[in-house]
């Protein structure tokens, strides 16, 4: 049987392309970042539904991007006029498959409130607090950052009493997150 070197290069390389595809799905890239955001706060019982339009949200995250999937702590600080918040969440987001520059992807996360602040005189019970995410992934080629744009809605059920009704916090925003990819 006679070979020729086209023929052994060919196979090789095709074997050597086939093999860095495969890898290629194996990889994760850890991450820690910054976020901020503008949004609104409501505040609601079964007879009062108050909107605050000036609610802002600052916070820090830190991850892991898988191929499908992305998970990550987060804190989060969350103010309006009405309270502030400092929130501990875990998310977990899952990608979808976009162009080479732009990713969407949709989440959720379940957390609690660790400490807050009010200009009333009410007893706050920290709660468990659920979070849903919609956003775009914009990649910045060559370097090691990555930087999301998303809604999110920030659901707080009965979080403290006023009188005998129990208090609701809906916290809705844009977000920017800038993403250092390790």
């Amino acid at each position: 049987m006679k070979l020729n070197y086209k023929s052994v290069l060919t196979a090789a390389t095709l074997m050597v392309a086939c093999a860095a595809n495969a890898n290629a799905n194996m990889v994760w890239d850890w991450y820690a970042g910054g976020t901020a955001g503008l949004g609104g706060m409501a505040v609601s019982t079964d007879k009062i539904d108050r909107t605050n339009w000036s609610a802002q949200s600052y916070g820090a995250v830190l991850g892991v991007d898988l191929p499908v999937i992305r998970v990550e702590a987060e804190y989060d600080y969350l103010a309006s006029k009405e309270i502030n918040m400092n929130m501990l969440m875990g998310n977990a987001y899952v990608k979808f498959l976009g162009a080479a520059v732009v990713n969407p992807y949709i989440g959720v996360g379940v957390g609690m409130m660790v400490d807050a602040d009010t200009d009333h005189d009410i007893d706050i019970d920290p709660s468990i607090a659920y979070q849903g995410m919609l956003g775009l992934t914009f990649n910045i080629p060559t370097l090691p950052f990555k930087v999301d744009l998303e809604g999110r809605a920030l659901l707080m059920p009965d979080l403290f009493k006023v009188g005998d009704e129990d208090v609701s916090v809906l916290h809705y925003d844009g977000r920017i997150k800038l993403r250092y990819v390790f």
